[in-house]
């Protein structure tokens, strides 16, 4: 039993390890001074998108997600509300700032940076966050379809879905296991559990549909209730229907020397063949 528990603290500290370093991977870059400015001005490009951008906004302290809030707060209490706000509401979308958090946001500085100028940002804010508000309404009534969490969104391991996901943490002693759901047609990349004994994966559905495939082999569909065994050094793959959200429990089966190793994305081509 206390060896049992040990290989498991094991697993738990190596993937937090790896979220942690992968949290961390994310750089900002910028192009836009030298695209817009480049023949007119090429020194203030330079400075905004390899100073401000490439120096300030990847300076250790905060994370891109907090400078988005920061920037947004700042211009609006300086009254902008023009293109410079409307790319960084973008911007801050793609550094994971949420409906929520900038409504908010809003909300809270109307009362401070004057009520014409939260308004203004209002009107810019419902037109970025538009299709995050259909997809909100969606998973909340999936949500109802399940009694497992759905969370927060999957965002240290994005770049390894084609789609978006949200990862719950259900347990976290014994064996580690999580609930994660996906949106219609998301998946994700082709990978590989690796380990020298034991390991693997195990999925159960949970609600909706969905696939898993092994490479060489047809994809089996997972509805609620399959139980899908995912042995060690498989390559394979697994996500939602295109016509159906999907939510699956993974569970990580303790081994010797296991890691997970990411392959390439599962084409179009082939997850279109899918009914």
């Amino acid at each position: 039993m206390k060896s049992t528990r040990l290989i498991i603290g094991a697993l738990l500290l190596m993937h937090l390890a790896t979220f942690n370093i992968m949290a961390q991977e994310k750089k900002i870059t910028q192009t836009a001074g030298r695209t817009a400015l480049g023949e007119f001005a090429p020194e203030f490009g330079r400075l905004n998108d390899d100073v401000l951008f490439g120096e300030v906004w990847n300076m250790p302290g905060l994370t891109p997600h907090d400078r988005s809030m920061v920037t947004v707060a700042t211009l609006i209490g300086k009254g902008i509300t023009d293109s410079s706000l409307q790319h960084h509401l973008e911007f801050a979308k793609q550094n994971g700032v949420t409906r929520q958090e900038i409504s908010a946001m809003l909300t809270h500085i109307a009362f401070y940076a004057g009520w014409p100028n939260a308004w203004a940002a209002f009107r810019m804010a419902k037109d970025v966050w538009k299709e995050d508000a259909t997809v909100e309404s969606q998973l909340q009534a999936f949500q109802n379809e399940m009694i497992f969490p759905v969370e927060e969104p999957n965002e240290a391991y994005a770049k390894y879905f084609t789609g978006r996901s949200w990862l719950a943490r259900v347990s976290d002693t014994q064996i580690p296991f999580a609930n994660v759901t996906f949106e219609p047609g998301c998946r994700n990349n082709w990978h590989i559990h690796r380990a020298k004994k034991g390991g693997g994966q195990m999925l159960v559905g949970v609600a909706g549909r969905g696939w898993y495939q092994e490479e060489g082999k047809p994809a089996v569909e997972i509805l609620p209730g399959t139980v899908i065994h995912i042995p060690a050094n498989v390559k394979h793959w697994h996500g939602a229907a295109k016509d159906s959200w999907f939510a699956h429990l993974a569970f990580e089966v303790p081994g010797e020397s296991t890691s997970n190793e990411w392959l390439e994305p599962v084409s179009d081509k082939d997850y279109n063949k899918l009914k």
